[in-house]
């Protein structure tokens, strides 16, 4: 009767906290629509979405403010969940697909198709997510290959380590790509490098829409095999857990939720770092109750991080994905110094 008692009493605290992290997210949506350059009072904002504003209030809301703002919930909970899929299936707290080096993956594909593009507009948005995960599949099956050891299985930190270094080696040769594109392309590629948001239309909306929506049930459909791939390999074999398949068809979704949420919304880190340590400390380890709450989370940062840099400075545009990293980076290192492996 016991765990039964338990299970329940965290399921209604499990559901408390999605219930308050909802109320965050509406709320921080309301005051992300009256934010930015254009400033619009709440009651315009109200009388626009009602359709009795004006010509640029419509502009301002509808095709710009909206469909960024909704791009920033779906990324946010995409690169979230991705992170937390990582941590279990790796059994390490410091996993993140940008920290293993699965977002420069995504980053070089994408570079490499405006470096090479045949045109002079850029790549259409519903290729951006095909790219990308290319780009991220390949990378992570290489860091797979390089951390995994006959015998031993998956080391926590030597994935940790391999990754690392292999995203630095995609990074610099995405830097000497970069020194090569003309002005217009180079523009783009720091902007999407910065973490700014950039597809901010609703093309991009739809390109992101399907993999969030497919990917986030996937992932919540597996959080019993993941449970027991968070325990160590002996164990979950011995619970008939089919360790090898299970870790790669759920690190295939990681990599899609992750390639897909960059691919769109720019290079944005440490959400999938954050995200499920919040959540883990919220409700604890079991990924039932934690990945509902670890995609609000991750939501609400991407949306709050994206709001701020909107608003923090009248004339200029600070990225989402550099207030996110100045929270981010201390975090990663007090993670890394509280780490034992």
């Amino acid at each position: 009767m016991q765990p039964d008692i338990f299970n329940n009493k965290r399921t209604k605290r499990s559901i408390k906290i999605i219930c308050l992290f909802a109320i965050l997210l509406v709320a921080g949506f309301i005051i992300s629509l009256n934010v930015g350059r254009y400033s619009i009072a709440p009651g315009d904002v109200l009388q626009t979405l009602l359709g009795e504003g004006t010509k640029k209030q419509n502009i301002v809301l509808f095709d710009l403010r909206l469909p960024r703002m909704i791009i920033a919930v779906l990324m946010g909970a995409g690169l979230a969940v991705s992170g937390a899929i990582l941590q279990g299936i790796s059994r390490n707290g410091l996993s993140d697909p940008g920290i293993l080096g699965i977002n420069s993956g995504a980053g070089l594909a994408v570079l490499l198709f405006v470096s090479f593009y045949p045109s002079n507009s850029l790549a259409p948005p519903f290729m951006m997510p095909v790219l990308a995960l290319l780009g991220a599949g390949l990378t992570a099956a290489f860091i797979y290959l390089l951390s995994y050891k006959r015998g031993v299985g998956i080391s926590p930190t030597r994935l940790l380590l391999t990754g690392i270094a292999v995203g630095a080696g995609l990074s610099a040769v995405s830097i000497i790509l970069t020194l090569q594109l003309n002005p217009r392309n180079l523009e783009f590629v720091v902007t999407w490098q910065m973490g700014s948001l950039w597809g901010s239309n609703w093309k991009f909306v739809l390109a992101l829409l399907p993999w969030i929506v497919i990917l986030l049930p996937f992932a919540y459909w597996k959080s019993k095999e993941l449970n027991m791939l968070s325990m160590s390999e002996q164990m979950a074999g011995g619970l008939g857990v089919s360790i090898h398949k299970e870790r790669l068809v759920l690190m295939a979704s990681a990599v899609g939720l992750a390639a897909s949420s960059v691919a769109v919304g720019g290079g944005v880190g440490f959400v999938g770092l954050l995200g499920p340590h919040i959540a883990r400390r919220l409700v604890g380890p079991q990924h039932q109750y934690m990945l509902p709450i670890t995609a609000g989370i991750g939501a609400l940062l991407v949306l709050a991080g994206d709001t701020i840099g909107r608003s923090f400075m009248a004339n200029t545009e600070i990225p989402a994905g550099v207030v996110i990293s100045l929270l981010g980076g201390p975090y990663f290192v007090y993670l890394l110094m509280r780490s034992r492996t």
